[in-house]
């Protein structure tokens, strides 16, 4: 279907408003809807998260103290005396019903997506019940209690998504310590450079995976990584490659196998409220990454939240999202155990149609990928509806990117009718997403449905002031508690202070431009620190990769605005063609009419310049401000760090000169 921004698409059926768990939670307390309860949610904020902890029976120690003890920014306090543990309330499940599906694991040779002729690599399918899983854990806590490791330690680990990186973590959290995870794709440097920050005492690691039917060998990444961590009592190996693969490590070295000891029972550290559960990391493409850390309760009731109230997840669903270990979709996505959800677990290439074959074959309800996965899918032709039975899928969700209204079209043309296409806006800064779908509203193309229950989400104009239906400065006005409780190693929390809240005092500035929309709509319009500003005309590069990016000639692309304070510069648009395409006259002029025709004669780029490739980060995101710090004259080497790219190899074809 043609759609153009706006443009309704679904609405919930009666069925739907009636049984959606956030109806429920609704009639409960009185509210006649969705924007009323949302409204009561960031403003009497203390009542709402209080009511969180109650309603979903958060196991733990409450506590007689506030809720909201302090509520400046930063600084806020939550719940000062009350105390719980993650892994605990992730597991409750394993205690009422252990017989029900906690995990299904894949990989892309066990699905039949590109392994390649011959590919040997980890094709290991399991199905775990909460029950089993908790008997892992069980096993994996005793094995690092005895390698010494208690509350406040940390453990990293260097894993794909594969049930022992699951297991590790929940082990990790039951005792009290600190978990910190990269994917193996990442290369030494930029692990080291996380890694080292935060001196953990255990590293967990495979020798190596398989990605697109070839085999990756990380045993001498291991020993590099090994080499740089000075406060490591033992390394502990996965053959995950190889099943007869030795131990890596010159101290203390065991396998995995070795890890797990039975005969304890399993326990659970109860820990403070802001007590460390994990430390995630900004992308470090611009130097070194910002060591985040969320605390056990801020993520127990923000995860709750969202994947029941905005997801509308339970037990009976089957959750999936394509992620790795370093990106925050996996701790979102482990989350689904707090819901009593079974979880999909995949690793290995997306190619073709191997996501939405894995949905069908395991049942998902609720499927999650990146914005990129949705329009790729597209370009390529696949019509998943017809060609895969997609019958038990209820929620599609979007992240990474802004979806654009020809995504949100496709969806429903060739996916399914009757699913709510969730699109999400968040980041790794706080774990979850500040806008994204509601069960209880219509859906129009291009708009994400609300602004989520405890987000105080607004958008500032350049004088600092709220706006409705115009562009701004996404900002939170009202803390949410899976705020980061610090960033590692900053005492005084200066970085943390400069991150957030060096524009607006009291006000955390998100970095991206929003609309917020009359009746509570938001539409993403990307990065503001990459914004297009063409004669005092702001626009998000989202809206330009909506126009370029719709030309099928076009398979990825990235635009740059070297304008500068008081100096408007070049706009520059590279492309990177499609199979068998150049860049033509005919195709140039008709993306300088498109663009001129639907965005505005200011916008039409300077030059259009053909690469092999658009520079990204390990999670997929451009690199729309690397790229133009480089054509400003910075070095290469001091604009990106190579480390923290998916392709480091692209970025000299956006040298001023090239």
């Amino acid at each position: 279907m043609s759609v153009a921004e706006g443009d309704l698409l679904w609405e919930p059926s009666e069925e739907v408003r009636r049984s959606a768990r956030v109806a429920r939670f609704m009639r409960e307390r009185g509210f006649g809807s969705y924007d009323e309860l949302w409204r009561w949610s960031v403003t009497d904020v203390g009542a709402f998260w209080d009511t969180i902890w109650s309603s979903f029976g958060v196991l733990g120690d409450r506590g007689d103290g506030p809720a909201l003890e302090r509520a400046e920014m930063p600084g806020a306090r939550w719940f000062p005396g009350a105390t719980l543990n993650h892994a605990r309330n992730a597991l409750r499940r394993a205690e009422e019903d252990p017989g029900a599906t906690a995990v299904v694991f894949r990989t892309e040779a066990d699905d039949g997506s590109p392994a390649g002729e011959g590919s040997d690599g980890p094709a290991r399918s399991r199905t775990l019940t909460y029950g089993e899983l908790a008997a892992e854990v069980a096993e994996v806590r005793a094995g690092l209690r005895a390698l010494g490791v208690g509350r406040g330690d940390r453990v990293a680990a260097y894993v794909p998504n594969m049930p022992e990186a699951l297991v590790a973590f929940l082990a990790t959290a039951s005792l009290g310590a600190i978990w910190s995870s990269c994917s193996p794709d990442f290369g030494a440097p930029s692990v080291i450079d996380r890694f080292t920050q935060i001196e953990p005492k255990v590293l967990i690691a495979v020798d190596g995976y398989a990605y697109n039917g070839k085999r990756f060998d990380r045993s001498s990444v291991v020993r590099d990584i090994a080499a740089a961590l000075p406060t490591l009592t033992a390394t502990v190996t996965i053959p995950y490659l190889d099943p007869d693969a030795a131990a890596i490590g010159d101290g203390r070295a065991l396998r995995y196998a070795e890890l797990r000891r039975s005969g304890e029972p399993l326990a659970f550290e109860e820990v403070p409220f802001d007590h460390p559960l994990w430390i995630l990391y900004s992308s470090g493409t611009t130097g070194l990454p910002k060591p985040i850390v969320h605390g056990h309760g801020g993520i127990v009731l923000e995860h709750l939240k969202a994947l029941t109230f905005h997801q509308d997840l339970g037990p009976g669903d089957v959750f999936f999202w394509y992620t790795t270990t370093g990106w925050m979709m996996w701790n979102y996505l482990i989350g689904g155990l707090l819901v009593g959800a079974t979880i999909v677990l995949y690793d290995g290439a997306p190619g073709g149609d191997a996501l939405w074959r894995l949905a069908a074959e395991t049942g998902v309800t609720y499927f999650g990928v990146g914005a990129p996965y949705v329009l790729a899918s597209m370009k390529a032709g696949l019509d998943p509806g017809r060609t895969h039975d997609l019958s038990r899928l209820r929620g599609i969700g979007s992240t990474g990117s802004p979806l654009p209204p020809e995504g949100f079209g496709w969806l429903y043309d060739h996916v399914g009718r009757d699913a709510l296409v969730g699109s999400f806006s968040g980041g790794t800064d706080v774990a979850t997403g500040f806008v994204g779908p509601c069960p209880l509203l219509p859906l129009r193309a291009g708009v994400i449905q609300c602004r989520g229950l405890g987000a105080r989400i607004e958008a500032y104009d350049e004088k600092g002031e709220p706006v409705v239906g115009e562009v701004g400065e996404l900002v939170l006005t009202a803390p949410m508690p899976s705020m980061p409780i610090s960033f590692w190693n900053d005492e005084d929390g200066e970085r943390y202070r400069d991150s957030y809240f060096g524009v607006y005092e009291g006000v955390w500035r998100h970095g991206d431009w929003i609309k917020v929309l009359p009746d509570g709509g938001c539409v993403i319009y990307g990065r503001s620190d990459s914004t297009l500003n063409r004669g005092g005309v702001r626009m998000g590069t989202a809206d330009f990769y909506r126009v370029v990016e719709g030309f099928d000639e076009i398979a990825d692309s990235l635009v740059v605005d070297t304008g500068q304070l008081g100096a408007e510069g070049r706009l520059l648009l590279y492309v990177q063609l499609a199979e068998g395409v150049d860049l033509s006259e005919d195709l140039v002029g008709r993306l300088r009419a498109a663009l001129r025709s639907t965005l505005s004669p200011r916008h039409v780029p300077d030059e259009i310049r053909v690469v092999p490739g658009v520079p990204r980060t390990l999670s997929g995101k451009k690199l729309e401000v690397p790229v133009r710090k480089i054509l400003l004259g910075t070095p290469i080497d001091k604009a990106a760090n190579p480390d923290a790219m998916a392709n480091p190899e692209v970025l000299r074809h956006f040298t001023p000169d090239s």
